[in-house]
């Protein structure tokens, strides 16, 4: 799908947004940037209206309009903040109460980026950076989407899974276990036809890569691509069955993101979630991710890395609003923040890497529940992250 100049889509936007950012007719070739600093981060974009409605919101899925989420409450244990209690939801079905599998569907959409000649095509085989591999084609076989590896988290087995699951299932294993082991939190993931995304010139660079397999990465400003997906490509989505029901996600290759200038690089993906008021459908969840295979940020980004991060952010803080103590210092965290982002506090650190036919998969490691809200550890191990690197709780931050 390609949303051009002409469209009933181009027509609408001119009607709502400005025509800075959406007239991409006379697209010149994107100026190049210098080799940027290359300093990853994540965004969390929560829902606009913070207040009351959010109870509505954050509801366990006994509506058939909303993603399936159970309810925690917790009193913390971490110094400053002992005592002090927190109440948030996360997707499927509660370990503390419950066995068995609870499913929801992931879809995903590769978005072919076009910056003035170059195009970024997720669904093209790469022989320079890939050695001729789709990259859509080896996400399809990454222990993200299937069950094949069997994953092992702090000398714990947690049997043979999807990633996230495997998380999940050692986040909270105290309990898992405690329940006889049975409890999975699978994600059944769907590939969508892909899209395509021409941004004008004034919201798109190239930024130069000397020594890599590609003569440029691409770039795109965050907030105007977050808008267009808002209005116009995921309400496009809605007669493939994408809804509040599930969530959605946008593949971009060898692509990152910037806010507002070039220079306020990189944002490699971000989890959010809006009022879908052109749909009337409800809470819409959604994630833009990229998929690297230039090694522009370094091994600890590549491939599925960056999906990891958010799949298991989302998972663990659908709406981006789960409250926690202030924590920070670490990760791509330089101060404090007090959200439940479990990718954030150990940004660029990999969970090991596994192989499957010939394609190695990176993944980042996470951290635990109780490294937020103080032990003793319900993780696996005992410990704080799913590898370990975590061994305490995050202390008081100032």
């Amino acid at each position: 799908m390609k949303f051009a100049t002409g469209s009933a889509f181009r027509m609408m936007a001119c009607a709502a947004l400005s025509s800075a950012m959406l007239m991409v007719s006379g697209l010149s070739a994107a100026g190049q940037e210098e080799d940027s600093q290359r300093q990853l981060t994540f965004d969390v974009n929560p829902l606009p209206e913070q207040d009351a409605s959010m109870d509505a919101i954050q509801k366990p899925g006994d509506s058939k309009a909303s993603l399936k989420v159970w309810k925690y409450s917790i009193k913390s244990t971490r110094s400053g903040s002992a005592g002090d209690s927190y109440k948030g939801v996360m997707v499927g079905n509660s370990p503390y109460t419950t066995n068995g599998t609870t499913t929801t569907t992931v879809y995903v959409v590769p978005l072919i980026v076009e910056i003035g000649s170059h195009t970024f095509d997720p669904t093209a085989a790469d022989k320079a950076c890939y050695g001729g591999v789709v990259p859509v084609d080896a996400l399809k076989l990454s222990p993200l989407v299937q069950s094949w590896n069997d994953f092992k988290i702090n000398g714990v087995d947690m049997g043979i899974t999807q990633y996230s699951d495997a998380f999940q299932r050692a986040n909270f294993w105290t309990e898992v276990s405690a329940h006889g082991g049975t409890y999975h939190n699978k994600l059944s993931y769907k590939f969508l036809p892909a899209m395509t995304y021409i941004p004008p010139s004034g919201d798109a660079t190239l930024y130069s890569t000397p020594g890599l397999c590609t003569p440029v990465y691409g770039g795109i400003e965050k907030n105007a691509f977050d808008l267009v997906l808002k209005l116009f490509y995921i309400p496009a989505l809605a007669s493939q069955g994408v809804g509040p029901t599930n969530l959605v996600t946008f593949m971009l290759y060898n692509t990152t993101m910037y806010n507002t200038t070039p220079s306020k690089c990189c944002i490699g993906g971000y989890h959010g979630a809006y009022n879908d008021v052109i749909t009337g459908a409800g809470v819409q969840t959604y994630a833009p991710f990229q998929y690297d295979t230039a090694g522009y940020f370094g091994v600890n980004s590549e491939d599925t890395a960056i999906l990891s991060h958010e799949i298991d952010e989302w998972q663990d803080d659908p709406f981006g609003n789960n409250p926690t103590p202030a924590w920070g210092h670490t990760g791509q965290e330089s101060g404090c923040q007090s959200n439940l982002e479990v990718g954030d506090p150990l940004t660029g650190t990999d969970y090991p890497a596994v192989d499957f036919l010939g394609l190695k998969y990176h993944m980042q490691e996470l951290a635990f529940f109780s490294w937020f809200y103080g032990g003793p550890s319900i993780g696996a191990g005992g410990k704080y992250s799913d590898n370990g690197t975590f061994k305490s709780a995050q202390g008081a931050c100032k």
